[in-house]
């Protein structure tokens, strides 16, 4: 576990706080259909990762009120990128599900930020491609704590 009172414990803390504030700063701005918000676009990505689920379970797993995601999920639909359907074993529930339409937005998307971050990449020395390929998964676990 760091320890922030060891002064490199904090510096890099510090530092990757603010390298990863940044360079998120600069991926939202990759962005291929600007009428979403960042939040929408994360709604979107959860589904993709997870699969369909109930606004209450969106509602957990994006850190947001159910009545936050029950209005988020209501613009998506509107826009014809999630459908809502019953669920199969509580009637009283509704099932979020992403449509083919935004199945094709988010690869776009993940293929115009992945093509953003490479071209950076390509300024990096084979050494500091290494050690980022090697921080990685490191990143993905923190991302999912």
């Amino acid at each position: 576990m760091p320890d922030l009172s060891h002064g490199d414990d904090a510096v890099a803390v510090n530092a990757l706080r603010s390298a990863v504030m940044r360079l998120s700063r600069r991926l939202k701005h990759q962005r291929v259909d600007e009428s979403l918000s960042p939040t929408e676009m994360s709604v979107l990505g959860t589904l993709a990762r997870c699969g369909s689920a109930t606004p209450g379970e969106l509602a957990r797993k994006e850190h947001v009120q159910p009545p936050s995601m029950t209005r988020i999920v209501a613009l998506l639909e509107a826009k014809g990128l999630v459908r809502l359907e019953p669920h199969p074993e509580d009637r009283r529930q509704k099932v979020v599900t992403q449509t083919e339409t935004a199945e094709a937005m988010l690869e776009e998307s993940r293929r115009k930020r992945n093509a953003w971050l490479a071209g950076l990449a390509d300024h990096l020395d084979e050494d500091e491609w290494e050690r980022l390929r090697a921080a990685a998964p490191v990143l993905e676990k923190l991302a999912h704590l």
